[in-house]
C-alpha cells in the first residue's frame, strides 16, 4: 500500500525536487496551499505522514502543527517540517501577535517592530519541534538525505505489531506478508490489486470513485484511462471467488464494498 503523504505550503513548487523523490519512492502526495484545505484532508481521508512549509496562504506553519497537536486524530499524525534554511530565524518572532501567544511573549505597546534580542531570539527549527513537529528539515539540503530523514519519522511513528490482519468474512488480508487467503486457501495477486483489495477492505460500505481509487493505488501522477480500474477490479473478483460478491458496481461512480451481514442501500 502506498504511503499517502500531505504537503501543506504557500509556495510548493519550490519544494518539487523533493517531492518528486517522495513520489519515486512509492508514496503520494496531495499538496494544498491553506491550513483549511489541510485541516479538511485530515479530516475526510487523512493520510500518513503531513509535511508543512512555513507559511501557507492563511496560516503560518508553525502554528498550525499547534492546533493539530493540541486535539483531534491528529495528535498522533508524524508532522515533518520544511523549511527554507535551516538556521533560519521565526519571521514572526517579533511582530506576529499569533506568535507571541504560542511562546507566552508580552507584544510590544509600540506598533513598529522593535529589534529582537539575543534571547528573544528562536530559529523556525526549534520553534516547530517546540509546537510538536517530529523533524524539520530544509529546502537547501540534499533530496536523498531529506527522503531518509522523512523515511526514518515513518518508521519510528508507526505502530510496532508481530501483524497486522483484516478479516472480512472469508478474506484475510495480511498487511505484514501482503499476503491473502480466501476460505483459508492463498490466493496470489498483483501488488496493484493487493492495494486495490486493501483501500476497498479499509473503507466499507463507503462509494469510491475511479479518480479517487487511481489516487489511492496508481497515484495523483497517473495519466492513464480511469477505466483501468475497471480491468483490475474485474480481475480482483474473478481471484476472490466467492468473496466477489462483496465488491459492489456503483453505476455511473464506481464501485463499494458491502460487508457480509450489511444490506446494500442505495
Amino acid at each position: 500500500m502506498r504511503t499517502s503523504v500531505v504537503y501543506g505550503s504557500r509556495e510548493p513548487n519550490r519544494a518539487a525536487v523533493i517531492l518528486e523523490a517522495l513520489q519515486a519512492a512509492g508514496m503520494t502526495v496531495t499538496v494544498a496551499q491553506k491550513a483549511k484545505e489541510v485541516q479538511g484532508l485530515l479530516a475526510h481521508r487523512g493520510c500518513d505522514l503531513l509535511i508543512l512549509g512555513q507559511k501557507l496562504v492563511d496560516e503560518d506553519g508553525v502554528v498550525l502543527v499547534k492546533q493539530l497537536r493540541a486535539k483531534g486524530p491528529s495528535r498522533q499524525l508524524p508532522i515533518v517540517a520544511l523549511v527554507e534554511h535551516a538556521d533560519q530565524p521565526a519571521s514572526f518572532a517579533a511582530p506576529s501577535k499569533h506568535a507571541y501567544a504560542l511562546f507566552g511573549a508580552k507584544v510590544p505597546a509600540s506598533s513598529a517592530p522593535a529589534a529582537a534580542s539575543a534571547k528573544d531570539k528562536v530559529s523556525l527549527r526549534l520553534a516547530f519541534f517546540q509546537a510538536g513537529a517530529d523533524e524539520c528539515l530544509s529546502l537547501n539540503w540534499d533530496a536523498a538525505e531529506c527522503l531518509a530523514r522523512i523515511k526514518a519519522v515513518l518508521r519510528r511513528t508507526q505502530v510496532n505489531s508481530s501483524e497486522e490482519v483484516i478479516n472480512m468474512g472469508e478474506i484475510e488480508l495480511n498487511l505484514t506478508s501482503y499476503t491473502l487467503h480466501i476460505s483459508k486457501k492463498r490466493v496470489p495477486l498483483t501488488s496493484k490489486e493487493l492495494d486495490l483489495l486493501y483501500v476497498f477492505l479499509s473503507s466499507a460500505n463507503r462509494v469510491l470513485s475511479r479518480p479517487y481509487l487511481i489516487e489511492r493505488v496508481w497515484g495523483y501522477n497517473y495519466f492513464g484511462s480511469p477505466r483501468t480500474v475497471d480491468v483490475h477490479v474485474r480481475r480482483l473478483r474473478e481471484k476472490l471467488g466467492v468473496a466477489a460478491k462483496y465488491i459492489t458496481t456503483i453505476p455511473c461512480v464506481g464501485y463499494k464494498l458491502v460487508p457480509p451481514g450489511a444490506e446494500m442501500r442505495r
